[in-house]
């Protein structure tokens, strides 16, 4: 997505773990486990994004203000869960802890790139984070994916020539076209 058009995101491992997540919530919750998904991801950001606003009056250290902002993530996302049930809305509690983990641990990539960056770059990257695993979870979760990697799993193989091909273009992004249009007009 970086490579071709233009899509940053908080690394290459965070989209693939988002969307491992989603696989495994879809799993466990059915048809509504990538609307968890969505919403949990798009809760931990929100709550990430409040906890460091009414941190950065305390003029904590990196550390520390990570480690808080953690635990009052994983704290919103146990109220969630508590409230859910006392609402005899249990479908949210049928969500494994693992993936729940995985969601509240990406308010750590969002802190360092709100502290880096600033909030508007760390909520872009958070939004194209999101983007590209929901793409790579409908690509993965296809029902013609899955049966031709468990009929040839050497196919997964096929992604080396491909990221080979990736490393030596030279082409503009798609974003660039975009944001040059200007430029190319006059060409």
């Amino acid at each position: 997505f970086r490579q071709v058009l233009g899509i940053k995101a908080f690394g290459i491992y965070t989209p693939s773990i988002v969307t491992y997540a989603f696989l495994a919530m879809a799993g466990e919750a059915g048809s509504k486990g990538i609307k968890y998904g969505v919403a949990i991801f798009v809760s931990v950001i929100i709550v990430g994004m409040a906890t460091r606003y009414i941190l950065k009056k305390f003029r904590l250290l990196y550390f520390p203000r990570v480690a808080i902002t953690l635990s009052v993530v994983a704290f919103s996302i146990l109220a969630v869960l508590v409230l859910g049930g006392s609402m005899q809305r249990t479908g949210l509690a049928s969500v494994p802890i693992f993936p729940l983990l995985i969601m509240i641990t990406i308010v750590e990539k969002f802190v360092s790139a709100q502290i880096e960056k600033g909030n508007k770059t760390a909520f872009i990257l958070a939004a194209e984070t999101l983007f590209i695993s929901l793409v790579g979870y409908f690509i993965i979760s296809a029902n013609f994916v899955i049966v031709a990697v468990l009929a040839h799993p050497w196919i997964v193989l096929l992604t080396i020539p491909f990221n080979i091909f990736l490393g030596k273009w030279t082409g503009l992004r798609v974003n660039e076209y975009w944001r040059f249009k200007e430029v190319l007009k006059k060409l």
